[in-house]
Formats: C-alpha cells, sequence, structure tokens
C-alpha cells in the first residue's frame, strides 16, 4: 500500500474498532436476543460469546501487503463470533471461498493474505434471517443500531474501497433486494460511491453451500463461455447480478 493508502485503512480499522465497541456496549441485551432467535430458529445449541463482532484478519494486515479485493459478507455467524476467533469468513462458507481461490491460482489471490473481508453489518445472528427476529423483538432501539451499523459500514467501506482503488465483491445478494434486510447497506453503499469505484463493484451469491461457484458454472454453460478466461467470467456475471441489484 502507499503511506496515504495504509493511512486510510488504519484510520478505517481504529474506526470500526471503536464503533462496533460503542455498538455492544450500547445493547447488552443483544446476547438474550440473539439466543432466543436461534431458539426460535432452532438452531443447534452452541456458546454465544461476541455479540457485535470486530474481524482480527484486519490486525494481521501489513503496509506491505498487496490487498486485491475486498469481500462483503453478510454478518457474522456462529463460529465468527466465538471468541477464539472473532474474524469473519472462517466457516463452512469461509473455507470454500478460500479453497476456490487455492484452486483457482490464474486469479492471483490469497484469500487470507490479498482480501479485506468485511461485513454488511457487524451484529451476529446464527443464520442472517435471524437478524429480523432479533431487530423485531428488541424493538425500536435495535432495530435502528442493525440499520445504522449497515449505514456506518456501507458508507466507510466505501471510502476504504476508493482509497485502495481494489475491486469490491459484494457475497450474497438475496437480502439485498427491495424488502431484504441489507436494502440499507445497498442504498447507503451506491450513493457513497463515485463513477470509477463504482465500475468496480461486483455482486454474487454467497460462497456457502458452493452457490458463488454453482452461479458462475451455470453462467458460464448457458452463454457458452467455457473458453473465456475465469476472471472475464468472473466479471460479467459479478457485473449481471450488480444490474439487477441495483440497476446498472
Amino acid at each position: 500500500m502507499t503511506n496515504e493508502q495504509w493511512k486510510v485503512f488504519c484510520n478505517f480499522k481504529e474506526s470500526l474498532q471503536k464503533k462496533i465497541q460503542e455498538w455492544a456496549e450500547s445493547a447488552p441485551e443483544l446476547a438474550e436476543l440473539q439466543r432466543k432467535a436461534a431458539v426460535l430458529a432452532k438452531t443447534p445449541e452452541y456458546p454465544f460469546e461476541t455479540t457485535v463482532v470486530y474481524n482480527r484478519a484486519l490486525d494481521d494486515i501489513t503496509r506491505d501487503d498487496e490487498i486485491k479485493l475486498i469481500v462483503i459478507g453478510d454478518n457474522p455467524g456462529k463460529d465468527e463470533q466465538l471468541a477464539k476467533n472473532n474474524r469473519y469468513l472462517v466457516g463452512q462458507a469461509g473455507k470454500i471461498a478460500e479453497g476456490y481461490f487455492r484452486r483457482n491460482p490464474e486469479l492471483g489471490v490469497d484469500f487470507r493474505r490479498n482480501v479485506i473481508i468485511l461485513n454488511k453489518t457487524p451484529v451476529h445472528s446464527a443464520k442472517t434471517v435471524q437478524l429480523k427476529t432479533i431487530a423485531k423483538q428488541g424493538g425500536e432501539k435495535i432495530a435502528k443500531l442493525i440499520q445504522e451499523s449497515q449505514l456506518w459500514m456501507a458508507e466507510q467501506t466505501a471510502a476504504l474501497h476508493a482509497a485502495l482503488g481494489t475491486e469490491l465483491w459484494l457475497v450474497g445478494y438475496s437480502e439485498l433486494k427491495e424488502g431484504g434486510l441489507f436494502c440499507r447497506y445497498r442504498d447507503a453503499l451506491k450513493n457513497a460511491c463515485d463513477r470509477e469505484a463504482w465500475e468496480n463493484v461486483f455482486v454474487f451469491q454467497h460462497f456457502s453451500m458452493n452457490r458463488f461457484t454453482i452461479d458462475l458454472a451455470d453462467y458460464v454453460k448457458a452463454n457458452k463461455k467455457e473458453n473465456a478466461p475465469l476472471e472475464s467470467n468472473i466479471h460479467e456475471l459479478g457485473i449481471l447480478h450488480r444490474k439487477e441489484i441495483f440497476g446498472e
């Protein structure tokens, strides 16, 4: 990273850490709301350890690291919120993503070294859809916190993205659709991106359950793109989904 890029990244990281601490301290009731949402969804029991999760992998990034992608997931799940982890995309979906890039070295991306992983909100839930239950049962205060966290993440991520000049991948687009959980994030990100940065925003299905890989394979087959470069196919699919979600 250049001196300016490193400065922007460090400021982003420090601000994120402070905001997450602020959100967690302002809503101690989140832990019980998260437990109740998991029980209602019949989620297998697991230890609840972190209500609002900071990605400690950000602290491992050095100025000499080459950042090629910013990947935006949904929110921290069961593995991510464990105190021993407090890292994003370390569960099954993360392992699938890591393996995908390892099997496709032509992309030149090490998922754990060349990628900044962020989320649309740092508020934990076992399954993303459980955020709806948490927001509903937590009343106006918790619903506002989840919305505020999306707005902050979108605006600050857009600024980081512009400074680093990388690609930005939004993975998991179902809740970005109208009426979805992450409409606030969707609109704020679009409004915060200038035209040049927007051209490097791509939208994909999530890595979980191999949906990213299956969707890409279906696109390649349907459009007879088997002989096209992998990176080209990925970009075309990401633009296609971007148009579906954002209209451009």
